[in-house]
């Protein structure tokens, strides 16, 4: 026998219309009683007529999430964390992979504000502001994730690595390197060009020689980082920052491949943007910038749900920090 809306509010001691306000976000629900809604609803294994719900609310209970490479585990636990936030309050969650490809992005785009979700979380790989905004219906609730324009029209939840990365290279400037190179992610990108920005400063504080040579770009995918490598290795650099975690760990593979040894023959600054073995195998031999990957997905999941409900709220835009963890050996 089907499980109805009057079992769960018989379960939960409430009425039908507090499990109809609970699932729709119609009305203030506190947050005891919310609790055991949720609780009926997983024992009895309720599922709400998403149509009707719809046609009632103008609401399909659902977020959009466009991101740039779904394999990237800083993506991928990104998106885990989103996922658990809206699905305890009753919203499902869409995925769609761009590939760092802004066709797709704008396919995607267009999909998924055709009516499909009520709102959209974009970590977006497109340079051009005026293309993405001409995409978004007026009104659309939509939050930009990790990823930001410099016209502010809309909320954003990202991270800020400027302090951490300046203090990676002052640090290594301080221990007598003298040519430290970096890779990047994709220049077009906001946070791409803050963590540049950073360590041009530094290296200019630090009285050491600017050297654009050094500065090296690959991006979100796989295999993207071993070119850079080589070439600043072949370029005789002392110690290297690497600014995205899957480019990260792809370089202490590579390194210990070549029998480079961290914190003796290269120093290394890595983003640690997911929980992984080689980090823990190698913090004490490298220097670590610590992203708060989970509470920026839970930040964006809150975001966007208010969003969706009060579409015309002022543009909000909330900015985490990363953590910097210098080796047991700069110690």
């Amino acid at each position: 026998m089907k499980v109805t809306i009057s079992d769960v509010a018989r379960l939960a001691g409430v009425s039908t219309a507090t499990v109809s306000h609970t699932i729709n976000n119609t009305r203030y629900v506190s947050a005891e009683t919310k609790d055991k809604v949720y609780k009926a609803i997983a024992e009895l294994g309720y599922t709400p007529d998403a149509s009707a719900r719809s046609f009632r609310t103008g609401k399909k209970k659902t977020v959009g999430f466009i991101v740039p490479d779904i394999s990237n585990k800083f993506f991928g636990t990104m998106i885990e964390s989103v996922e658990n936030y809206l699905s305890a309050h009753g919203y499902h969650l869409i995925i769609a992979n761009t590939k760092e490809d802004a066709d797709r992005e704008e396919t995607n785009i267009r999909l998924l504000s055709a009516g499909l979700v009520d709102g959209l979380l974009v970590a977006s790989t497109m340079e051009d502001f005026d293309r993405f905004n001409a995409l978004i219906p007026t009104d659309f609730p939509v939050v930009l994730v990790d990823r930001t324009f410099e016209t502010k029209s809309y909320s954003s939840i990202c991270v800020s690595n400027f302090q951490p990365i300046y203090r990676s290279v002052c640090r290594l400037a301080a221990k007598g390197a003298k040519r430290i190179g970096i890779v990047g992610g994709l220049p077009r990108l906001s946070s791409t060009q803050e963590r540049i920005a950073a360590y041009r400063e530094a290296i200019a504080d630090c009285g050491l020689p600017q050297d654009d040579s050094l500065i090296h770009y690959g991006n979100s995918m796989e295999n993207s980082v071993q070119s850079c490598l080589d070439t600043l290795l072949d370029q005789k650099c002392d110690a290297i920052v690497v600014c995205q975690g899957l480019m990260a760990s792809e370089t202490i593979i590579y390194l210990h491949q070549k029998g480079i040894r961290l914190g003796e023959d290269i120093d290394l600054v890595s983003f640690v943007d997911y929980d992984t073995n080689l980090y823990q195998l190698y913090s004490g031999q490298m220097d670590c910038i610590v992203q708060p990957v989970e509470e920026l997905g839970l930040a964006a999941g809150e975001q966007i749900l208010r969003r969706i409900e009060k579409p015309d709220a002022p543009v909000f835009e909330k900015v985490l920090t990363s953590a910097y963890r210098p080796s047991i050996m700069a110690k």
